[in-house]
């Protein structure tokens, strides 16, 4: 074997090494509240980096376009089967890349360019690969979008059956990347079998209280439900599509492979494995369960300090802090509160027309929960985020302390290295 093939990244390659280590100590010293971050177990780390990174294969199990072993069939078969345990679904392709690239799949099973779709809008808390201008599902397909009410913020289900009547799409997307309410799927379902369309749910960033019912489980509604397997799963990033029908899942597996992606990433379906693995331990059922009790605590405590949420509340794992009532936009907050070491991100809420002027700050607690913070950290989170909130509105520089109080939180609840 070539020699170099033996040496550790840190004499091989000493400039990633001291990036990757720059990177490991930001982690650890930074409160991330981004909804889509979270930390992976060793388990999935030793998984990742395991010798799969050096297997190439294409297709399906038992139908490769590329010869495998009966080593990674098994172990693709094994990540479907945990997958389909988990979600209560008959059929799981685990190989997206992507939350994106498994959305892209479904409308490519689904749609022809030139279809009309109905989702949610990218304003309302929608996601933009349901359809947003300049991705490919914007330009390949017809999009039109729901939005919220403008009064509570909260999905109109009535407006959203008339627009699917007005505009007769082929495919209804459920599912949103900054709405912090329970969404009726049961109710999507019959809407979209009204007008003849199919229902499709992207629930990327409910996935781990869906896999331990603390929120509703769309499978049983949805023809497809498309969800990536990091963020509050807490599992490596990449992608996963499920269904309940046989003729739709040989058509979703036809559309990613070949029609998307090649290659598999063997490792991460390994590491895919031993997330889907995981979430069905009571030990994650109660990392569910406090990701829930914070994301609430974090948004009582910023009421009691004058911040509203948006909607009132939150059934997912972050909450929508608005900012309208402090004559806030939420981009200088989120680069104040970067400095301090605090991850979060301005979102719209109704009204706002853009993401730089947006009045709504997304804060995510699937992150901290896994350090192991619970209620009373977020207390303190609540506190840094409504007095530098309040120094901006001031114009006045960040409290003192903030970054000490912001640091010693992470130390206390360090991660493993």
């Amino acid at each position: 074997m070539t020699q170099s093939l033996r040496e550790p990244l840190q004499t091989l390659d000493p400039e990633i090494a001291l990036l990757i280590a720059q990177e490991a100590q930001r982690q650890s010293d930074r409160l991330e509240l981004v909804a889509s971050e979270n930390y992976i177990s060793m388990a999935q780390r030793e998984a990742s980096g395991s010798v799969l990174a050096d297997t190439t294969v294409e297709g399906y199990p038992g139908a490769r376009f590329l010869a495998a072993s009966a080593n990674v069939d098994a172990l693709e078969r094994l990540a479907i089967a945990r997958a389909c345990d988990v979600f209560g679904a008959r059929f799981a392709n685990v190989q997206p890349h992507s939350g994106t690239q498994a959305n892209q799949a479904a409308m490519l099973a689904l749609l022809k360019p030139g279809d009309t779709l109905l989702s949610m809008d990218l304003q309302a808390g929608g996601h933009f690969s349901h359809g947003a201008a300049g991705t490919l599902s914007g330009d390949w397909y017809t999009a039109q979008h729901y939005g919220v009410d403008p009064h509570t913020g909260l999905i109109d289900y009535d407006e959203v059956l008339a627009l699917a009547r007005r505009h007769k799409p082929r495919l209804i997307i459920a599912g949103a990347s900054a709405y912090p309410r329970s969404i009726n799927f049961e109710r999507f379902a019959a809407i979209a079998r009204e007008v003849g369309a199919r229902l499709m749910v992207d629930m990327a960033h409910v996935a781990g209280l869906v896999a331990t019912g603390h929120f509703p489980n769309p499978v049983a509604h949805a023809d497809v439900v498309t969800t990536t397997t990091y963020k509050n799963f807490r599992g490596p990033r990449g992608g996963l599509i499920l269904c309940n029908d046989t003729q739709l899942a040989a058509r979703l597996d036809a559309a990613l492979c070949p029609g998307l992606q090649g290659t598999p990433l063997m490792h991460i379906i390994a590491a895919k494995a031993v997330a889907f693995g995981e979430a069905m331990q009571p030990a994650y059922h109660a990392y569910s369960d406090q990701v829930l009790r914070n994301a609430r605590a974090l948004g009582a405590s910023l009421s009691a300090r004058g911040i509203a949420q948006l909607t009132g509340g939150t059934d997912v794992p972050f909450v929508v802090a608005d900012l309208r009532a402090l004559g806030l936009h939420a981009a200088p907050l989120v680069r104040a509160l970067d400095l301090l070491q605090v991850g979060c991100n301005a979102v719209p809420v109704p009204g706002d027309t853009d993401f730089e002027h947006a009045h709504g700050l997304r804060l995510g607690v699937s992150a901290l929960t896994t350090r192991g913070m619970a209620e009373a950290e977020c207390d303190i989170i609540a506190g840094i985020v409504a007095d530098t909130a309040q120094a901006l509105v001031a114009g006045q520089p960040p409290p003192a302390g903030a970054a000490d109080a912001v640091l010693a939180l992470c130390r206390r609840f360090a991660l493993a290295a």
